[in-house]
């Protein structure tokens, strides 16, 4: 019970140049200082600073920091003190809620675009986006330095690489098409998983120690980052697909060019998202036949990479053999966000499965309200066309007779036969 006070790993190993790892939490430090009648030395500054912290002395709580700083420098653990530096300073500068911050900014941008038609609207709603996306990218990379470990390691990072690469996504069809609708893609995506990542972190530390299975950075840079691509690429479809229907339903801006450019967009990302979720599944098995001697257990987390995987394919195939009308294709790809959400998500709180990291009241309850969301946007695509106001047939208007047009002024008993005379 004593060994496991105190969470964070504060004492420093004995020997900083043969094992930089071998830090230990203060119930330890405590349990071996009983045996050894030898207190490390580190616990005295630590001591020194809770004494201090309890009266409510600033001065001698930063003078008791300055001693053990000087301490570690002193025996060999620079490289730990500079790493914290570059630690606080990521945490100082909030780049995920800056590219937050901007990702909104750069959707009311595209919005706005779509009204007025303005082109230095729509370009400055690109560059917001591409400014917040080297600010995520910074981010994410000061996290993989700081782990020394690839992108994704936990719930929290997922959301972050997933937003990341939406955002790409979204910005290199806004590249191809010009039309605003991926720089709202991008925003939208960027600012929802963005969030989703904000409120995950409340939970606790973002950079926890890996479980054993998981500490590998071969398999976490190969299988996990490239299922995590395909979850990217199944929201982008999914959101445009909302974007198509919302726009159709609500809106007169649906023409017939942009339902073919919204059409092209969703059937190209859902390819990408089939590639990289296919892969990435079959890694997955991979990795499970190294780590429990099975390549499929029909654990949850597996049924999940498989059902994005064989959705897509039901999509393709009814684009493909024309099985299915534009508005069910739409419809399709807007359920593949629920599937997409209960894999990456859902099946991580079932409390049961290899993958499984407990179950959480609040998170579940927004995953529901999300497939909610989703369901209902499906009930939209599925009202007849008449119900839509982009495809609705305007009302006849009269048309006044030209000057070519006389009207007709015959009384009816000029339309009958004129008598003979002789």
């Amino acid at each position: 019970m004593v060994s496991r006070f105190a969470y964070p790993l504060i004492i420093p190993g004995p020997n900083p140049g043969h094992d930089r790892e071998d830090w230990s939490n203060a119930g330890a430090a405590m349990m071996n200082a009983a045996h050894s009648d030898r207190v490390p030395e580190p616990m005295r500054f630590f001591a020194s600073m809770n004494d201090s912290f309890r009266a409510g002395e600033g001065a001698a709580f930063n003078q008791a920091v300055a001693d053990y700083h000087r301490w570690l420098l002193a025996h060999d653990y620079a490289p730990e003190v500079t790493k914290a530096g570059w630690e606080h300073f990521y945490n100082r500068f909030q780049g995920f809620y800056r590219s937050m911050v901007l990702y909104i900014a750069a959707l009311v941008c595209a919005f706005v675009c779509w009204f007025n038609r303005n082109e230095t609207i729509r370009r400055s709603g690109v560059g917001l986006a591409v400014v917040a996306l080297v600010i995520h990218t910074a981010g994410l990379i000061f996290r993989m330095a700081l782990e020394g470990r690839p992108p994704v390691t936990n719930l929290y990072s997922s959301a972050i690489f997933i937003g990341w690469g939406s955002v790409i996504l979204g910005l290199i069809l806004e590249r191809l098409y010009r039309d605003g609708i991926g720089t709202v893609v991008a925003g939208l995506t960027g600012f929802t998983t963005l969030v989703v990542a904000h409120n995950l972190s409340m939970s606790g530390d973002t950079m926890e120690m890996l479980r054993a299975v998981l500490d590998t950075n071969f398999w976490l840079a190969t299988h996990v980052v490239v299922i995590t691509l395909g979850y990217s690429a199944a929201f982008v479809a999914g959101f445009l697909a909302v974007l198509y229907i919302l726009r159709g339903v609500f809106t007169t801006g649906l023409t017939p060019g942009a339902a073919r450019s919204l059409s092209r967009m969703v059937y190209g990302v859902i390819c990408f998202a089939t590639l990289f979720s296919f892969v990435g599944t079959v890694l997955g098995g991979i990795w499970a036949d190294q780590s429990w001697g099975r390549f499929w257990g029909w654990d949850p987390k597996e049924n999940g990479a498989l059902l994005i995987v064989l959705w897509n394919a039901f999509y393709l195939h009814g684009r493909w053999g024309k099985i299915l009308s534009e508005k069910a294709l739409m419809a399709t790809a807007v359920f593949g966000n629920v599937i997409t959400a209960f894999s990456w998500f859902g099946t991580n709180m079932l409390g049961i499965g290899l993958h499984s990291y407990g179950f959480m009241d609040a998170a579940f309850k927004w995953l529901i309200l999300f497939d909610i969301s989703q369901l209902a946007v499906i009930g939209l695509a599925l009202l007849p066309l008449r119900y839509w106001r982009s495809f609705r047939d305007p009302a006849p208007t009269p048309r006044p007779p030209t000057a070519t047009q006389t009207p007709d002024r015959s009384s009816p008993s000029d339309l009958l036969p004129k008598p003979r005379t002789a």
